[in-house]
């Protein structure tokens, strides 16, 4: 019988939005940080503090505390990375609906996330235009239904997560019952930097959906697998929910071999499929977390000479208007 246990000692503490207040907890100046900023335009500080938790204290170069700190880099204009690295915005059907592929529809479901990671995507995207009272969700279901071309829908954002449960419940359950749609994927990095997010009501949608749901975490590196986030992983594989990993390859992150083959081990002892690797997508301000192609291929060759082939990611990058992720090993 599943049974779900939530550390209480995270539900009631608030993220931290204040690098003062992140660098007093984690016991550390603003002089020991490489490059630090107090605050950056449209885009604050969040961290989960079940996420900060993980980080090593008095340690600046922490890797975990490297992908959520603001930096004065990020102000930095760079003539190769765009607002719009993926193409989302030529890729808009509807409000809140992206068609990039086919067979497959994603879904904006929300502009909100649980963690701010500093290299994200779509830390430019207009949320408030994919949520507009011109889209709401029954003219978003409509559309869904009369395109039969689709048999997958995937939940994206933001983070679907950040939705409560009584929402998200809803709109996996009309997705479901169209009767051409037989999977749904979620993707989602708040159960990794939340793992208190997933109570029983959402359990219990997952587990009473007809279609195949396949979860897509986002985790970069190994420290964020705690055994909080092992439960919750064991509580989804259960039910029978495929789980897939992708990560970012990020600069003095997870940019060495032994740093990504520790991963998918931990991965793999998850059940996790370390499914992706993906190159920086070159969005404005995030060009120092930048890995070039070359080392990227080099990691992925010491990672096929050390470890199993199904522990190795497939190394891709997203270019905007392709008709599916460039694979590049």
């Amino acid at each position: 019988m599943n049974t779900l246990k939530i550390n209480s000692t995270h539900l009631n503490k608030k993220p931290f939005t204040d690098i003062n207040e992140l660098l007093k907890y984690l016991n550390l100046d603003r002089d020991s940080l490489p490059d630090p900023a107090a605050l950056i335009k449209n885009f604050p500080l969040r961290v989960p503090h079940s996420f900060a938790e993980r980080m090593e204290k008095s340690n600046p170069i922490d890797p975990l505390l490297l992908q959520i700190l603001p930096k004065q880099a990020e102000n930095e204009e760079n003539p190769r990375f765009s607002l719009d690295p993926v193409g989302d915005q030529k890729a808009t059907v509807k409000p809140g609906i992206l068609k990039k592929y086919n067979s497959r529809m994603l879904l904006i479901t929300t502009g909100a996330c649980a963690i701010h990671c500093r290299y994200c995507f779509r830390r430019n995207f207009p949320y408030a235009e994919a949520n507009s009272k011109h889209s709401s969700w029954p003219d978003r279901l409509d559309y869904i239904r009369q395109d039969k071309s689709i048999n997958e829908i995937i939940l994206s954002g933001g983070d679907p997560l950040s939705l409560n449960s009584a929402k998200l419940a809803m709109i996996l359950r009309d997705i479901d019952a169209i009767e051409h749609i037989t999977k749904i994927r979620i993707h989602s990095r708040t159960l990794i930097v939340e793992p208190q997010r997933l109570d029983t009501q959402l359990l219990e949608t997952f587990k009473q959906l007809n279609s195949k749901l396949i979860f897509v975490t986002h985790i970069n590196h190994a420290n964020e697998i705690n055994s909080e986030v092992s439960q919750v992983i064991k509580l989804l594989i259960q039910e029978k929910i495929l789980l897939l990993n992708q990560s970012v390859l990020l600069k003095n992150i997870n940019d060495s071999s032994q740093a990504l083959i520790n991963l998918s081990e931990k991965l793999i002892e998850n059940n996790i499929l370390p499914y992706y690797l993906h190159l920086l997508d070159p969005v404005q301000g995030a060009a120092h977390f930048e890995v070039n192609q070359e080392q990227a291929c080099q990691l992925i060759e010491a990672m096929k000479n050390q470890c199993s082939g199904y522990m190795v990611p497939k190394l891709v990058r997203e270019i905007a208007g392709a008709s599916s992720k460039i694979m590049i090993t």
